[in-house]
């Protein structure tokens, strides 16, 4: 399959032929090839996958044109739950400085009151949005630092760009700030209630502080009263000491919250003895916590050292949490800004590198699940991310057969399909920013 001509897919109807389907994202009958890979049949009629069925019993109908996709792979649309739009692509004009995470914090407290208006943060959102589309994004969730002023800027931003892209990708956001901030006295009311009023998840960057389990708590019991679920960044450190994930868990048992609860990095898990690693999954798994890894970011960050090869490669435990039942999901988290200098909003990407990263292979099996349908289920929709019966034809379309050749050219050709119509797959130049690059 060439990206050179679009494809016809006519408006009435058309059977996608012989497509290689992972099992993991569809109840439909396939024909199964093993590696959690089948062959099938899909009938799309008006944007909708009508059915999902074994090769050859879809094909032949005068009235719905075939099209053989010759065994390439079918995904479903993406879902990137963890991006930071507000931060994307002012690399160019604040780097960091020497690549580490204190780096990255001293940069954007610099560029952020300098820099983020609502024109800057719009166009740069709007530009991150258009790439993740073309790539075969459906649904992400956004951090927005809400540090005061910012969260006056920032929120009615956001309420614009969901309004302006909700026939294209769904986008949540969250609210970011220190735990420490919750320390200030009217601070917790005021963000949650701007997060209530925009539609927003509630969360915060937690880390060792005297009276976290106090201000987490608060935290808990304030988007209990407003209905809000919760989003942490958590123990994004190389210190072992750090484990404020176990201190969410009992949290959120100990409140008894019913609210969805998603936290994010959680790396000095990994460097912590078997004995804590089990005590806090153990209660991750009981407080119903789902997490999301971000491979790219922390491989990036996580110890960092001048003249030093990393020891480590600053990811969590998915491996473990799996086994336990923890919902596990990979997403982007930065691009092309001081946290992390690369990344265009390409899941593709973000899988592959996860499962050389992670060893999400041999077999790869069900972990197409951590782009798909895991994070859709995290963020509230569980219909996202699967190839079903009564879905939209939100799908990607690739040459690759396979995950070996999926893995080892994840730039290679493909097609996005919304609605069961393919989109452009021009992506924005980055020359187009240039006005808002300057020092």
């Amino acid at each position: 399959m060439s990206d050179a001509a679009r494809l016809n897919l006519p408006e009435s109807g058309y059977v996608l032929a012989n497509a290689t389907v992972p099992s993991a994202v569809t109840s439909g009958t396939i024909n199964h090839m093993g590696d959690g890979l089948g062959r099938a049949d899909l009938l799309i009629e008006r944007g909708e996958i009508v059915s999902v069925a074994p090769c050859g019993l879809l094909v032949g109908r005068d009235d719905v044109p075939a099209i053989d996709l010759d065994g390439g792979l079918v995904l479903p649309a993406f879902v990137d739950m963890h991006t930071h739009l507000d931060k994307g692509h002012i690399w160019p004009r604040k780097p960091n400085p020497d690549g580490t995470f204190p780096g990255a914090l001293t940069a954007v407290s610099e560029d952020r009151p300098a820099r983020w208006s609502a024109g800057d943060l719009r166009r740069r959102m709007d530009f991150a949005l258009r790439t993740a589309h073309a790539h075969g994004t459906a649904m992400i969730r956004t951090h927005l630092d809400s540090i005061p002023p910012q969260e006056t800027i920032s929120w009615p931003v956001f309420q614009e760009v969901r309004r302006d892209w909700a026939d294209r990708v769904e986008i949540q956001a969250s609210a970011l700030y220190g735990v420490d901030s919750l320390l200030q006295p009217g601070f917790l009311d005021h963000i949650a209630d701007i997060v209530r009023d925009a539609g927003g998840t509630l969360g915060a960057v937690t880390y060792m502080i005297e009276g976290l389990e106090s201000c987490l708590d608060a935290l808990f019991q304030a988007a209990s009263r407003r209905g809000l679920d919760l989003d942490f960044h958590v123990d994004e450190t190389a210190d072992p000491q750090a484990r404020s994930l176990r201190l969410i868990a009992e949290a959120a048992l100990r409140n008894r919250f019913k609210g969805r609860i998603v936290c994010g990095h959680c790396c000095s898990l990994a460097l912590q003895d078997a004995e804590e690693v089990d005590r806090t999954l153990d209660l991750v798994a009981r407080a119903g916590i789902g997490v999301v890894s971000l491979p790219l970011c922390n491989m990036y960050l996580m110890d960092r050292q001048a003249g030093r090869t990393p020891r480590w490669r600053g990811v969590t435990l998915l491996h473990e949490m799996r086994a336990r039942g923890i919902p596990v999901a990979v997403a982007s988290d930065n691009t092309r800004d001081p946290f992390y200098a690369y990344g265009d909003l390409d899941m593709v990407e973000v899988f592959t590198q996860a499962v050389r990263i992670l060893h999400l292979d041999h077999p790869v099996g069900d972990w197409i699940r951590t782009v798909t349908v895991t994070p859709a289920q995290m963020l509230g929709d569980p219909m996202r991310g699967r190839i079903d019966a009564g879905l939209p034809a939100d799908l990607v379309l690739f040459s690759a057969r396979n995950w070996n050749e999926l893995c080892s050219r994840p730039s290679g050709p493909r097609r996005v399909l919304r609605a069961g119509h393919e989109i452009s797959r021009d992506l924005p130049d980055y020359r187009e920013l240039d006005d808002l690059m300057e020092p």
